[in-house]
């Protein structure tokens, strides 16, 4: 047992616990695949064209390659919109400027949130939907999407009430 412990450590200090795209931290542990689903904009499909454009095996451990392979793996995510054809990007037809980029990481969640708040402003139905907190996208709201608690017992106001008979019990005798 004793030869096999210095072989982990060895092991340990090769791999990378962090790597860090854009402004999130990838779990080194995990296969590339599986660490580049982590971020927001980066699903199993597109995990895996950016490993077969980087040349890397999927499903090797993220910690354990080269940095030159990291490297290449960061770019080609950061110039993923490039590389792919437009009806694979997150983000066609940007309505500002009118580009076809695919956001990733903060990025995503930035322009989610200004949207929403560009549909609240003009009013339109999504917008409405959004500021009263209902479904937006056609779901059912007749059985589900409740949102106005619980109907089950409330233990508190039972208890306050048995402590106040008592009282009046007393009161009227």
């Amino acid at each position: 047992m004793s030869a096999e412990e210095p072989q982990e450590q060895q092991d340990d200090e090769d791999l990378q616990y962090f790597v860090r795209i854009g402004q999130t931290d990838l779990d080194g542990t995990k296969s590339v695949e599986r660490s580049l689903t982590e971020m927001n904009g980066i699903g199993r499909r597109t995990a895996r064209l950016i490993a077969a454009e980087a040349g890397v095996d999927r499903t090797a451990t993220f910690g354990r390659l080269d940095d030159d392979v990291i490297d290449e793996v960061v770019e080609i995510v950061e110039n993923y919109a490039d590389e792919v054809p437009d009806w694979l990007n997150n983000r066609r037809t940007d309505f500002y400027s009118g580009e076809t980029t695919h956001e990733i990481g903060n990025d995503l969640q930035l322009t989610r949130q200004h949207d929403v708040n560009r549909m609240k402003m003009i009013d339109s139905y999504k917008g409405t939907r959004h500021k009263r907190g209902q479904k937006v996208r056609g779901q059912r709201t007749k059985s589900t999407g409740r949102t106005e608690g619980t109907i089950g017992v409330n233990v508190e106001e039972i208890r306050e009430e048995q402590a106040e008979e008592p009282g009046e019990e007393g009161e009227g005798e």
